[in-house]
This record gives C-alpha cells, structure tokens and sequence, in this order.
C-alpha cells in the first residue's frame, strides 16, 4: 500500500501558521519579486481570487476590495516547515520518499495482507491530524496500491465531494468511483497535449484509460503512459527512481529586485546562479561538461531589447563550483554592455551525467576539490543555503529580489521567532 501526503496550497498554508490573525482570511503569495501571484489559499479559490501567474499589479486593486492578506514568498520559512511536514508524516510508514517540497509518498511494503490495526481509513485520519497537530499545515492523504492510485486518492481526497481530505483506494468500487471522477488530465504522469490526444480517441476520465488496452497505448504514447494503465488496475509498475529521474539540464535563473548596470553586480549574480546550480548538480550525483551564461535587459525596456549568451565547454565534466564560477567570470567581457539595464541573468549546466560513469581526460586533469564542495553541501544543508559561499558571488549584492510582503522568518532568523507572554 501506498500513501501520498499533500499539503493544501503550501505556501499560502505557511504563512498562516504562526500567524492566526490571518487563518480565516483569503492569503495570496506572490512570485519571485513580487511579480505574478503563486499560490492561494481556499478562501481566495472561493472568493475567485488570486489565480496563479496572474500578475500582481493587474488585480491587485481587485486583492485589495477583497480583503485579501498579500504575502512575498517566504522560501526559509516555507522549506524549514516542508521539513517538519516530512519528518512528522515518515513516523508512519517503513519506507518514505520526499517527491516535492509539499509532497511526500509512504510505502508500506511489498506484502499485500498487511493492514495496520486500526484500519486504513483511520490510519489515514490520524496522518492528517497528527500532521496539524504539530506543524499546523493541512493537508490531503489518499491511499492506493499502486503510487499512480495514491496520487489519484490524493485527489480525490482534496477535489472530490464527499471525501473531505482523505481517500483510500482499497476496493474495486471506490477505485472505479474516484477513477470515474477524474478527468484524463488530472491523472499523474498525462500532460495537456497527452489528455487532449486521449480525448481524441475518447478517453475522458481516468476509468476509461484504466480500461484501455495497455498495448494499443503504448503504441500510440509511449512505456510511460503504458505504465500509467498498470498502474490505475492496481499493478504497480513505478519505483521511486523513475517517479524522480536526475536532471539533464539544471538551470538557475531569476530577474533582479532592481536593475543592474554595473559589471561587478553582473557576475556576482551570475557567480550567485552557478553556486545553486551546481549544489543541485551535486545533489543527484552528477557532473556536468558545458554550461550557458546569460543576461538581458527587460523586453518592455524603453532602450530597447538585449540579451547575450555565452556557451562554455568543460575540457572535463566537473561539480565543482569554483570552475562554473570562473567560467562566469570569463565571459563577462562579452556578456556584460555599457548603458543596458539588466533585468535578469542566469546559467544553465548542460550534457550532465552520472558521476559514476564520467570518463575522464589524462592529458587535462581536472582541479575538482570534491572534498571542499561536500563540505560546503553539508553546512549549507544544515545551517540553510548560503551559510557559507565562496567569495566570488560577493558580500554586498544590489540585486536581491523585491519581496515587499515578506513575512517573518519564523523559525530560521532569531529575531522573528515567536514570542509568548505568560499572563
């Protein structure tokens, strides 16, 4: 059996946990600079606000007759409490794997007789209240047999009347009724142009591709979408390396909090990109032979249009920040132009592979300290991103993101952390 544990609209859901003033109220979250709106709560679904990538200066008239709570995004906070949610919801099951920053799956082993003692539905009931009681984040638990039939129980558990936050799929019928319920497109793993190809042979709902024949779909689609049929029949065909393949591209990128026209500015922001990018790198075990460096200026700029790029090829696949760093460096002469407002820049680590299987160049060594850079992942994960850094990304840097709605950093900064008076 298998369980997915989602929280409701998790960023919105954050910023009402320290702060019960604003639990009853709509809350929307904006983007990165406060840019276009990125989540919201139930409140404002209902009130018909906040929908996600609008952007922020188009309703925000409309945000404000409604009363609504605007938030910039509080990523230290937001992460700090992804980590209780996970820790809290591992407790239950032997086996767990962290699927996304609001998700995380349960597996309960491969024997199909075992049922915990109080039941599957209560067992489901007690994730979800136990998961409120201590980290005050709602959230969705649905149960299958498979994870495409968890993610569909999910689903049901959070968008389907009558379930009201918890769903199990442990019967026939309730697998044909949530299944019957679904659109094609709501099912994991079928995207836009999959569910309206589907729709074209008649396959509406998440039944009908169930009861498709898995061969005639695999001819049309691919194995993927094949597994997907096994899956929603209850015959698990997913592990967790294929649920989250390694990336084959990871890039960092992101628009300044205020435009830059100075060079120095420029390649600390780039030098700030690769440090993320390759931690991520590391992070799956990768190493990565080029990288691309870019910067623009705003489209809507009066001035006009610019923007350039640069590719680097590695004589060697490399993880080791330091030599993206220096590759930034590089190529700020040809990047970087006199009189052009920057409004975002970006680098992006191409032809990744495994660590395990790079073949290396004896006539070019490479300088990768690999000890260093797990040294520096390492107090990074615990201390939180950019407790330590190398000196080329800067001290002072011009181009933070605008967060004007910021809330405080609960748990991560000492002086927001939650005051109590004894009366």
């Amino acid at each position: 059996m298998y369980a997915l544990c989602d929280v409701n609209s998790m960023y919105a859901s954050c910023e009402k946990v320290f702060d019960a003033s604003i639990r009853k109220k709509p809350v929307v979250v904006l983007t990165n600079n406060d840019g276009c709106i990125c989540a919201a709560c139930g409140i404002a679904k209902q009130m018909g606000i906040g929908k996600k990538f609008v952007p922020f200066f188009e309703v925000r008239d409309q945000l404000e007759a409604a009363g609504a709570v605007i938030r910039s995004s509080n990523y230290e906070l937001y992460a700090d409490l992804s980590e209780k949610l996970m820790a809290v919801c591992s407790r239950f099951a032997p086996h767990h794997h962290v699927y996304s920053i609001d998700e995380i799956f349960l597996f309960y082993g491969k024997t199909s007789t075992y049922v915990p003692p109080e039941g599957w539905q209560q067992h489901a009931t007690n994730i979800r209240r136990t998961v409120w009681k201590e980290t005050r984040l709602p959230i969705g638990v649905g149960m299958g047999k498979t994870p495409t039939l968890a993610k569909a129980a999910n689903h049901a558990a959070k968008r389907i009347e009558g379930f009201n936050g918890i769903a199990v799929i442990n019967s026939e019928s309730v697998r044909k009724q949530v299944l019957a319920k679904m659109k094609v497109g709501d099912v994991w793993g079928i995207g836009r142009r999959i569910a309206a190809r589907l729709n074209d042979m008649g396959i509406l709902n998440a039944l009908q591709l169930a009861n498709a024949k898995p061969g005639i779909i695999r001819k049309e689609f691919s194995v993927l979408v094949e597994s997907t049929v096994y899956e929603l029949n209850g015959v698990v065909k997913l592990n967790w390396d294929e649920v989250r393949a390694p990336k084959k591209e990871i890039y960092s990128t992101r628009s300044f909090g205020q435009r830059i026209m100075d060079a120095e500015q420029l390649k600390y922001a780039l030098s700030t990109h690769a440090e993320i990018a390759a931690a991520k790198l590391r992070k799956q075990n990768s190493m990565a032979k080029a990288m691309t460096i870019f910067a623009a200026s705003s489209p809507h700029d009066p001035m006009g249009y610019y923007r350039k790029s640069i590719f680097h090829h590695f004589a060697a696949p490399t993880n080791d920040t330091r030599l993206f760093m220096q590759a930034c460096s590089a190529a700020m002469d040809k990047i970087f132009k006199d009189g052009i407002r920057f409004y975002r820049c970006g680098v992006g680590l191409l032809d990744i592979s495994d660590k395990s299987n790079v073949q290396f160049d004896m006539f070019n060594p490479t300088n990768i300290d690999s000890e260093l850079m797990q040294c520096m992942d390492k107090i990074n994960n615990k201390y939180g991103r950019g407790a330590v850094h190398l000196a080329g990304r800067g001290i002072e840097q011009k181009f933070a993101m605008r967060r004007e709605f910021l809330s405080p950093q609960y748990t991560t900064r000492a002086r927001d952390f939650p005051k109590l008076w004894c009366v």
